[in-house]
């Protein structure tokens, strides 16, 4: 069996959701502190769990905007800039950490926003004949266990040497954020299915007939927590809908080729993280992962000792114009 080696980030959207902060910065470079104290533009901390993970190369795809910005953070520092670091050791260990990263990663440009699929479709050439792992550069996980969510996936995937996708448990009512999935469940540590249905973001009416999952309870669906192993024969299918022009929403879509991918006979699996998704593209779920952090890290006690003499201020009114 083929070794998981590379990884494909993308990196390319525009952080729309997040504006008037990404004006100035890339949705991707936003600062985070990490479970290890250091903060860490979003982007690092994603690259760093794909190489904890086993993975030996990374390509990132980027748009003509941020590219640079991107590149810059990975740049070696230069002797003025190290010079205001004698004495920090730690510091200059994050610069000889980055250095390390930058000599694994591959930028590709997304020229045109045409959607995540054909944000995919750009590492074609890059990724070649083998199986990849495919993470968003949006998403921050945090394991429920000792082994990290990258790194689970890649091991399911050795068990099986299928195409995976990693899945959660989600309610109804975010199903139009998701790509859903049903499957037969085929083994339960973790559990584990093989995919009979890929429908990008349902209508609850359209899942009700045709994405139940049995064996979750009423109205809790299987849907995708943004992380991927894929053979490379998903590139067809991408190219499949980029030459038939094949749109959803004017975007070529990436579900889509999975679902294209399911059906052309291919074995595609499904298994259940254990671990959290943390989306950094919204301002709640940027706050959100931040805390998630912050209460998984090193700084824990006085973390939650924050959190709990917040909550015991009474709050104050609210701003009419902040409601």
């Amino acid at each position: 069996m083929t070794q998981v080696r590379k990884a494909v980030i993308t990196a390319a959207g525009r952080g729309t959701r997040m504006y008037p902060a990404t004006t100035t910065i890339q949705k991707e470079m936003l600062p985070l502190m990490d479970r290890d104290g250091i903060c860490k533009p979003a982007i690092q901390i994603i690259i760093e769990e794909a190489l904890q993970s086993g993975i030996e190369e990374v390509c990132l795809v980027v748009n003509p905007h941020n590219r640079a910005q991107i590149e810059q953070h990975f740049a070696p520092l230069s002797a003025e800039v190290l010079r205001t670091f004698k004495g920090k050791d730690w510091a200059l260990l994050q610069s000889a950490r980055i250095q390390e990263i930058a000599a694994r990663l591959t930028f590709v440009v997304q020229e045109v926003p045409d959607g995540y699929g054909h944000a995919v479709y750009q590492t074609k050439e890059w990724v070649g004949d083998e199986p990849f792992l495919l993470m968003l550069g949006d998403h921050i996980y945090t394991a429920g266990g000792p082994k990290r969510c990258a790194r689970q996936i890649i091991d399911v995937f050795n068990q099986y040497g299928a195409s995976i996708s990693a899945v959660q448990q989600t309610p109804s009512e975010l199903l139009h954020l998701f790509g859903t999935v049903r499957g037969n469940r085929v083994s339960e540590q973790p559990p584990t299915y093989d995919v009979e249905i890929i429908h990008e973001k349902p209508a609850r009416d359209y899942a009700e007939k045709n994405l139940v999952q049995q064996g979750l309870l009423h109205g809790m669906y299987l849907c995708f927590f943004g992380m991927h192993v894929l053979s490379p024969a998903v590139f067809d299918c991408l190219q499949y809908a980029i030459d038939n022009n094949l749109r959803e929403g004017g975007e070529i879509q990436f579900t889509s080729a999975q679902e294209r991918l399911r059906a052309s006979g291919e074995r595609y699996m499904a298994f259940e993280a254990e671990g959290d998704r943390h989306d950094i593209g919204i301002p709640f779920g940027f706050a959100q992962t931040q805390a998630a952090l912050a209460i998984n890290s090193v700084y824990k006690e006085q973390m939650l000792a924050a959190l709990v003499r917040t909550l015991a201020v009474p709050q104050k009114d609210v701003p009419e114009a902040f409601r």
